[in-house]
């Protein structure tokens, strides 16, 4: 596959994996989690890589996310076409024995959130912003968001996440055991590279087995996901509640969501 929205190396055992739309905010559209789930796929498949990295273009944004800009138009199918390619590309990410590392640098956002997720390990620079957006645009991040939260930042602080869409500093999602590690930005590359030659050091077929095992819990959520994908179709894609908050957020002004309180 020729990748348009990625950026593909592999060398000395790390593969790297970019998503490439700095224009966007690397925002994701259906091509490119169609690229990312080759990617994953080959590092999976390339005996040579032990450790996967995770990243986006440039400075601004790890991801924001999946692009509104198209999904302001999804119809319930296309949501859900579009949301099964999610679901293959967690269930690579999560099923790969080799660890895969969030490089965080910046915007870590709405489905770029659920990405760092869905990562092993995470480690951000002191620029990176979290949070999710999902309420603010008439949808729920349900991709690993909602089931993942819960367990490593606690439910009362998961649910003012998701709920009221506030973002975080990088000091204040390490406090909260969100992610792993916040360097200074210039020792990003550094703190990743050291983490990736550590991994490589260890043995591949124990950590295959403990990161599934570690998985073994969490695995259980997969209904959640798919269910919460099935409710979005039924109830908000293509619905006037989502139109409105979606085209507010293009619009850059607050969404008027009250005609919809029943």
């Amino acid at each position: 596959m020729d990748y348009t929205d990625l950026l593909y190396t592999a060398d000395k055992g790390v593969a790297r994996i970019t998503i490439n739309r700095p224009e966007r905010y690397n925002a994701f559209r259906l091509q490119t989690v169609e690229e990312l789930i080759h990617a994953f796929e080959r590092a999976d498949a390339d005996t040579d890589v032990g450790v996967i990295v995770l990243t986006g273009t440039g400075d601004k944004a790890f991801s924001s996310g999946g692009d509104v800009a198209g999904e302001a138009a999804f119809t319930p199918h296309k949501a859900w076409m579009f949301n099964r390619r999610l679901l293959n590309l967690s269930a690579i990410m999560r099923n790969t024995g080799k660890p895969v590392i969030g490089r965080i640098n910046g915007f870590c956002i709405g489905g770029g959130n659920e990405l760092n997720m869905l990562c092993d390990l995470s480690i951000a620079s002191e620029r990176a912003k979290f949070g999710q957006a999902g309420t603010r645009i008439g949808s729920v991040p349900i991709w690993y968001g909602t089931q993942m939260l819960p367990r490593v930042v606690g439910d009362k602080r998961a649910r003012e996440i998701v709920l009221l869409c506030h973002q975080y500093t990088a000091a204040e999602a390490e406090r909260m055991g969100w992610i792993n590690r916040v360097v200074p930005h210039e020792q990003l590359d550094a703190a990743v590279d050291e983490w990736c030659r550590e991994l490589l050091e260890k043995s591949p077929t124990a950590l295959l087995v403990a990161k599934l095992s570690l998985n073994f819990d969490s695995d259980t959520l997969y209904p959640s996901v798919v269910h919460g994908f099935r409710m979005l179709n039924l109830g908000l894609h293509g619905s006037p509640e989502q139109k409105e908050g979606m085209t507010a957020f293009l619009e850059k002004r607050k969404p008027d969501f009250a005609p919809f309180r029943w």
